[in-house]
């Protein structure tokens, strides 16, 4: 018999072509199995896949697979993230529309995907650029705005003025923008927001049923991000405006009798009409025009040196009368608090700094136990633990025991109270841009802003739109797409020429994988079925953004009537980057490898294997081409063993029992046994913890045994039986990480089903048990001597073997034993 070559290409078109005709992956809602929802986070459609794509859908892939074989109706849908700027940008440098560019590239890479052998449920896939799916979205916003939870107001937000739209504070990474790193500044403007600090406590709350299914680094960036605070809210009237005042929020309530200036954000939204007319208004208006030009990394680097300006205005402290002045600094945001803070010098490092620059008091009310502090001689702030002082009836008091007596006096006397703060700010969601979902909205001179009714959705983006580079949205120019009519009143409107955020679709597709065809936003007995999504996957990198909109968006589809789960993903894994030459792999860095390159070179199970052994998924995976090269050879052992065994098979084997290992040769039996070890090593791999890595190696160990054994000795009827099992076995282990050769081999092996319809096989425990181990003995840590033993033989029985041992005895040669360190199954050192 000829050797048959291993032909990838025709193998792997071959399965994929079959799975297709057979709809192998498609998920019905109709099954007895449990259900299991597997998602890998989807993809932007840029043009191509890269290899932290093949990486993360590998990933996602053996988990779908595996699961499927251990009984589950799996879900494991894909689609397209498709709004976003880099299509306008392609518009604007080539002359082709978004859409246009969008479809060409979903067809290229739905093509390099298949490719891979992915077990996607295909009749799922969504696009978001596409009517019906950003026509129910803007259904969902208008159920939103129903209640409350959309709003619109003049603000001063992120403003990247390369991609001239604004972006969530989620989106300002450094200071700089999360998508083309240019700084971002601040820019006063009309947004319309989502209010996810309605959820703010919730949203932190329900972090605790995550626990145990998320990372723990995650779970604790969104902890800082929603940033809970204990403290209390206090009133400074603003001299001269009798019914005014200054509302601060602190935390350090404890601090309030060093209070000896205010500082306050540029852009507090009282600061300017306060300075109007006034002698310092000049002043001020251009030290807030510096500031809000400034990046807010700048603005918030704890080196950069602090910078104010004195406006004028004083405030009245609530507890001492005196006249408190009020600074506006470039250290200072708007979104966090209240825009402005109490400064206290003495006990505060940033306000110290400013008092020493602009010589303003600096008055200790909190002194070290056994230590006074004088604040003509502090080289820094004293921020420690103490007693209070010059605090009036609160003196000598703990100041931890002074936050709660004082809090109780400002409400007593009404001039402050205890209240929670969140660093979390609503989700400003308006866009200045054309490729995105249009904002369902019109804005009428007699009525005002009205919703465009139900029965008019989807406002659908026009086609005709014209892209000048100039950075405005074609949107606004475009004619018959503002003009409208007011649905109230019937007079002349203007269209909302804003579009959502790109994460607004990214925070509910998963519902929608459920029920693509629904004519509903979402069908509310699928969504039951299928959620919460059992496991996902996707970068860390989404750990604030993604993951926090998602959770805020099930919570309202929750409240909504559409959703029965408060947490929409159970379980999340992280997976590492791909590095090549010590750097992440970029189109900018020259370090990219081409995934197609790679799949018509080596074959898609070459590239899966090794995406998956080199690294565990958690980890970055440094790219080795040599460990390319070392995957495919594998698969060809593998792909050669099973050949050779196919030329040697006679039926002879075809009736032998493996029920019982009575009657082996020693040879039989230790492959016997490392099949279901191997077997068992895999599926606690897989199962427990995805160390997919270690799971793979011991399917090559397995693989060295079964060469082993059929150069050491020629198998029998029974021994070809034992052979054909482990192959087999082989074969089963490998399915979920390389399916294309795991199906053909199968099917050369005689199997009728195809291999990932197979029951993920139970291992024999029985099997596992020792016949007998050998025993490792060190006399002082030194290697002496080994024993075959049984594995039942006790600690004293062990011991007694050793001493009777002739080289233990001639090494000891009277030597008094002191005692004996056992290391289980593995080595006993004998101290002498």
């Amino acid at each position: 018999m000829a050797k048959v070559p291993y032909s990838f290409k025709e193998i792997e078109s071959k399965w994929q072509h079959f799975w297709e005709e057979e709809r192998s992956f498609h998920a019905t809602e109709k099954s007895t199995h449990p259900k299991f929802y597997c998602l890998v986070m989807f993809p932007y459609p840029s043009g191509r896949i890269h290899m932290g794509h093949v990486r993360n859908y590998a990933i996602g892939d053996v988990v779908a697979r595996y699961k499927r074989m251990k009984g589950f109706n799996v879900l494991h849908p894909m689609g397209w993230d498709a709004f976003g700027l880099p299509a306008e940008n392609a518009a604007i440098q080539h002359g082709v529309h978004p859409s246009e560019w969008t479809y060409d590239n979903i067809a290229f890479m739905k093509n390099q995907l298949k490719k891979m052998g992915l077990s996607y449920d295909w009749s799922r896939e969504i696009a978001t650029c596409d009517p019906s799916y950003y026509g129910l979205e803007q259904r969902l916003f208008l159920k939103m705005y129903e209640k409350g939870l959309v709003y619109k107001r003049r603000s001063f937000v992120n403003w990247c003025s390369d991609c001239e739209t604004v972006l969530a504070n989620e989106q300002v990474v450094d200071g700089r923008c999360w998508r083309c790193e240019s700084e971002v500044t601040q820019k006063d403007l009309e947004q319309w927001f989502f209010k996810i600090t309605a959820y703010a406590e919730e949203l932190l709350q329900d972090l605790e049923k995550l626990k145990e299914g998320w990372p723990e680094r995650v779970l604790t960036m969104q902890r800082n991000w929603i940033g809970k605070s204990m403290g209390a809210e206090i009133h400074f009237p603003v001299v001269g405006r009798s019914s005014e005042f200054l509302k601060i929020f602190t935390t350090r309530v404890d601090t309030l009798y060093g209070v000896t200036f205010m500082s306050v954000a540029p852009e507090h939204p009282q600061i300017l009409e306060w300075v109007k007319g006034t002698s310092q208004e000049s002043s001020v208006r251009v030290f807030v025009e510096k500031v809000l030009k400034e990046s807010q990394r700048d603005r918030t680097d704890l080196t950069r040196e602090k910078e104010g300006v004195f406006t004028g205005v004083y405030c009245v402290h609530p507890l001492t009368q005196e006249n408190i002045p009020v600074y506006v600094a470039n250290f200072v945001l708007m979104e966090y608090g209240t825009g402005a803070v109490m400064a206290v010098p003495a006990h505060d490092q940033r306000d110290f700094e400013f008092a020493k620059k602009y010589n303003i008091p600096v008055k200790v009310v909190i002194q070290p136990e056994g230590e006074i502090l004088d604040s003509k001689t502090m080289t820094q702030a004293y921020v420690e633990d103490g007693l209070q002082a010059h605090c009036g009836s609160f003196d000598g008091l703990k100041n931890q025991e002074a936050i709660l007596k004082i809090s109780e006096f400002l409400e007593e006397k009404k001039i402050g109270q205890r209240v929670v703060h969140y660093k979390l700010r609503d989700w400003g969601i308006s866009r200045q841009r054309y490729w995105g979902t249009p904002i369902p909205v019109l804005h009428c001179h007699t009525c005002g802003t009205v919703p465009v009714p139900e029965g008019d959705l989807p406002v659908l983006l026009p086609k005709d739109v014209k892209f000048t580079g100039m950075g405005a949205s074609p949107l606004a120019d475009h004619e018959s797409f503002v003009r409208a009519r007011c649905p109230k009143c019937g007079g002349p409107a203007r269209r909302e020429t804003d579009t959502m955020d790109t994460f607004v679709e990214s925070s509910w597709y998963f519902a929608r994988y459920t029920c693509p065809q629904c004519d509903e936003p979402l069908d509310v007995s699928k969504v039951k079925y299928w959620l919460p999504v059992d496991q996902y996957i996707g970068g860390i990198e989404h750990a604030v953004l993604h993951l926090l909109y998602s959770r805020f968006f099930s919570k309202v589809l929750r409240d909504l009537g559409f959703l029965k789960v408060d947490e929409p993903f159970s379980r999340l894994l992280t997976q590492g980057m791909v590095i090549k030459d010590g750097a992440k792999m970029s189109k900018s860095k020259g370090n990219v490898v081409d995934p197609d390159m790679l799949i018509d070179r080596y074959g898609a199970d070459t590239a899966r294997l090794f995406s998956l052994f080199a690294a565990p998924p958690e980890k970055d995976l440094d790219w080795n081409d040599e460990g390319v090269e070392g995957s495919f050879r594998f698969l060809k052992r593998v792909w050669t063993k099973v050949n050779e065994f196919l030329e040697k098979k006679s039926g002879e084997n075809s009736n032998v029992s493996l029920d019982s290992m009575e009657g082996m040769t020693d040879l039989e039996k230790k492959l016997y046994r490392k099949t279901h070890s191997t077997l068992k090593k895999v599926s606690q791999d897989i199962e427990d913890a995805y160390h997919f890595n270690t799971a793979i190696s011991a399917i090559m160990e397995l693989v060295n045994e079964i060469y082993h054994f059929d150069v050491e000795e020629k198998p029998s009827s029974r021994g070809m039986a034992i052979l054909s099992e482990a192959l087999k076995m082989v074969v089963i282990l490998l399915s979920p990480f390389c399916p294309h050769i795991s199906e053909e081999l199968w099917e050369m092996l005689g199997e009728s089903d195809s291999v990932g319809q197979v029951s993920w096989p139970h291992w024999n425990e029985k099997v596992l048990q020792e016949d007998s181990i050998e025993i490792v003995i060190q006399i002082n840590g030194k290697v002496r001597s080994r024993l075959q033993i049984a594995p039942t033989l006790s600690s004293s029985e062990l011991e007694k073997k050793i001493l009777e041992d002739e080289k233990i005895q001639k090494f000891l040669s009277g030597a008094r034993v002191k005692k004996f360190i056992h290391v289980p199954k593995k080595l006993v050192n004998v101290i002498v």
